[in-house]
C-alpha cells in the first residue's frame, strides 16, 4: 500500500475534516487542554507545558479519523481493518451506528479484553500474528468482497486527526509539540495541521516504544516491516508513514510502564500507547524545553484493570 502523498494534506482539507468531525453524530469531543502545573504530575524542567487529554475522547482517540472516513463512505457498507484495539474500537461503534458489517483483525499479541470490546458492537474479530496482518485483510477483500479501511495510513483518518488546529485554538504558536505514534495517523494529522497553520518553528516530536517501526521507518524515509513485542501494542504496527514530523523519539517499557503510574496516581487513567508522550517528556528525551511552551498530547484510554494490575503502584 502507498503511502499518503504529502501533497494530498492541505491546511483547507484539515479544516474542512475539522467541520465533519465536529458534526459528526458518533459525538466526537473537544477533548480539555490543561496546565501541567495544575496537576500532581512531576516535571523536572522549568517549561510551561499543557496537556491534551485525548484520553477522554469517546471509545478512543481514533473517533475523530473514523468519524471522517464513514463520513465518506456509504451507509451499510462491509468494511475489513486491522488494529491493535484504539482504532478496532472506534471502527465497531461507527460500524454500528451507520448499520455497516464490519471486521477487524487483530495481532494476537493485542490484550483479549480489547477484542471482547470490539465484539460488543457486533463487529467480527479475527486474532492473527502480527506479521500475517496484512494478508488476512487482503484475504477479507478478496474472498469476501469486503472494502478495506486503513487505521493509520488514509487521508481521511489523517485529516480527521488535526486534533492540531484545536490544539493552537488553545495554545498559540507553541515551541514544541509532543505525540504519540504507532503508524502515524494522528502523528501526521498533529503535524500537519500545526505546520499548514504557519507555525514553520513549532517543533513536532512522534514517541514510541523502543523496537517499533516509525523510528526506523523515519530513517530509512520509507515504511517499514518489523515484528514488535512491545507493551505497548497500540504503538507496534508493521509499516508507517513520515509526513510532518520533526524527529522520532523512543522511549522504554519501563518508562511507559513509570508513565502510567504516575498518570493513573494523578487521576489519569491513559493506555501504555498514549503515555508514551508523557514519558518522554519526564525522561528528559525531548532537547531544549527550558523556558519553552510546550503541549503533550496523551491519547489512548484504553485500559483495562487486568493491565493495571501489571503496573508498578
Amino acid at each position: 500500500m502507498n503511502d499518503v502523498s504529502t501533497d494530498a494534506v492541505t491546511l483547507d482539507l484539515l479544516r474542512e475534516a475539522r467541520e465533519t468531525v465536529r458534526s459528526s453524530p458518533l459525538g466526537v469531543i473537544n477533548t480539555p487542554i490543561i496546565p501541567w502545573c495544575q496537576t500532581t504530575l512531576p516535571l523536572s524542567v522549568s517549561c510551561n507545558v499543557h496537556i491534551k487529554l485525548e484520553n477522554m475522547q469517546k471509545t478512543s482517540f481514533k473517533i475523530r479519523g473514523v468519524a471522517n472516513q464513514f463520513s465518506r463512505r456509504p451507509s451499510g457498507g462491509h468494511f475489513v481493518t486491522m488494529s491493535a484495539g484504539n482504532y478496532g474500537k472506534s471502527f465497531a461503534y461507527a460500524s454500528k451506528h451507520y448499520g455497516s458489517k464490519g471486521k477487524v483483525v487483530m495481532p494476537e499479541t493485542a490484550p483479549e479484553s480489547r477484542a471482547t470490546l470490539i465484539q460488543t458492537f457486533g463487529v467480527e474479530v479475527e486474532r492473527v500474528p502480527t506479521s500475517s496482518l496484512m494478508s488476512a485483510v487482503n484475504r477479507c477483500i478478496q474472498e469476501d468482497n469486503m472494502t478495506f479501511l486503513h487505521s493509520y495510513n488514509d487521508l481521511d483518518l489523517i485529516a480527521g486527526h488535526a486534533l492540531g488546529l484545536e490544539v493552537l485554538e488553545a495554545v498559540p504558536d507553541p515551541d514544541v509539540v509532543v505525540v504519540c505514534c504507532g503508524g502515524g495517523g494522528l502523528l501526521a494529522g498533529v503535524a500537519a495541521a500545526i505546520k499548514l497553520s504557519g507555525c514553520d518553528t513549532t517543533r513536532v516530536y512522534g514517541v514510541e516504544p523502543e523496537g517499533c517501526t516509525m523510528y526506523q521507518s523515519f530513517i530509512e524515509k520509507k515504511p517499514v516491516w518489523m515484528d514488535t513485542h512491545s507493551i505497548a501494542s497500540g504503538l507496534a504496527p508493521p509499516s508507517a508513514c513520515q509526513l510532518y514530523v520533526d524527529q522520532i523519539v523512543l522511549v522504554s517499557d519501563d518508562e511507559i510502564k513509570a508513565a502510567v503510574s504516575a498518570l493513573y496516581r494523578a487521576g489519569l487513567v491513559v493506555e501504555p500507547s498514549g503515555s508514551a508522550a508523557f514519558a518522554a517528556l519526564v525522561n528528559d528525551k525531548i532537547p531544549d524545553l527550558e523556558g519553552k511552551t510546550v503541549v503533550c498530547i496523551l491519547s489512548g484510554g484504553n485500559v483495562g484493570k487486568d493491565e493495571l494490575a501489571n503496573f508498578p503502584d
